[in-house]
C-alpha cells in the first residue's frame, strides 16, 4: 500500500466504525444494562447467601458429638463460599451466551439504503472495492456484519490483496502463459540419424 493509499484507508475505517456505532449503539446499550443490572443482582444475592451461611447456628447438632459440630463451623464457610462461585460461574456462562446471541443478532441486521447511499459517495474508490468484497452474497442486503468484516479487513490490508490477486489472475489467463502440453516436442537427433531399415523380403 502506497502513502497515498494509507490515509485515504484511514478514513474509510473512520467512516465505517462511525457508522457501526450509529447503528449498533442501543443494542449495545441495552445488552450492556441487562447484564450490569444481572451483575447487581446477583452481587446482591451472593452477599445473601454468605450472610446466611454466617449466620447459621450448629448448637443445635451437639447430639452428633463435639468433634462434628467444630467440623461444621470450621468448613461451612468453605461450603457455602464453593455454592456461590459455581453458581457465578453459571450465571457468567449464560451472560456470555446472552452477549453472543445479541452480537450474532447486530450482525445479522439490514442497512437501511440512506446509510448504503452515504457511504457510496463518501467512501474511496479502495473503500468501495473492500466493501463489496465482504458483501458475501449479493442475493440478500447489506448487513451489519458486511460493514464489520469490511471494517476489519480494511486495517489488514484487503485492498491490496485484492489488487494482487487481479495481477495473479491476469498473469495466468495471460495469452503468454500457455501450457507445456501444447509445446511441440523435441526431435530426438538419433532418430534422425538412423538409417531407415527396410522391410525383409520372404522367398
Amino acid at each position: 500500500m502506497n502513502s497515498e493509499t494509507r490515509p485515504t484507508i484511514r478514513q474509510d475505517r473512520t467512516l465505517l466504525r462511525s457508522t457501526l456505532l450509529r447503528l449498533t449503539a442501543t443494542q449495545k446499550l441495552l445488552c450492556a444494562v441487562g447484564v450490569l443490572a444481572v451483575a447487581w443482582l446477583w452481587y446482591v444475592v451472593a452477599g445473601r447467601i454468605l450472610a446466611f451461611g454466617r449466620s447459621l447456628d450448629y448448637d443445635g447438632l451437639q447430639a452428633f458429638g463435639p468433634q462434628a459440630t467444630a467440623l461444621l463451623k470450621q468448613y461451612s464457610p468453605f461450603f457455602w463460599w464453593a455454592l456461590v462461585i459455581a453458581l457465578t460461574l453459571i450465571i457468567a456462562y449464560f451472560l456470555y451466551g446472552l452477549v453472543q446471541s445479541s452480537q450474532r443478532a447486530i450482525r445479522l441486521r439490514i442497512v437501511g439504503t440512506d446509510t448504503v447511499r452515504a457511504l457510496a459517495r463518501q467512501l474511496s474508490p479502495e473503500g468501495r472495492e473492500v466493501l463489496l468484497w465482504a458483501w458475501r452474497d449479493r442475493r440478500e442486503p447489506l448487513r451489519i456484519g458486511d460493514l464489520q468484516r469490511a471494517h476489519a479487513e480494511l486495517g489488514a490490508g484487503r485492498h491490496g490483496k485484492i489488487v494482487q490477486a487481479r495481477e495473479h489472475a491476469a498473469l495466468l489467463e495471460s495469452p503468454d502463459a500457455a501450457p507445456a502440453s501444447m509445446q511441440e516436442p523435441a526431435t530426438d537427433a538419433g532418430t534422425l540419424l538412423r538409417p531407415r531399415q527396410e522391410p525383409e523380403l520372404r522367398s
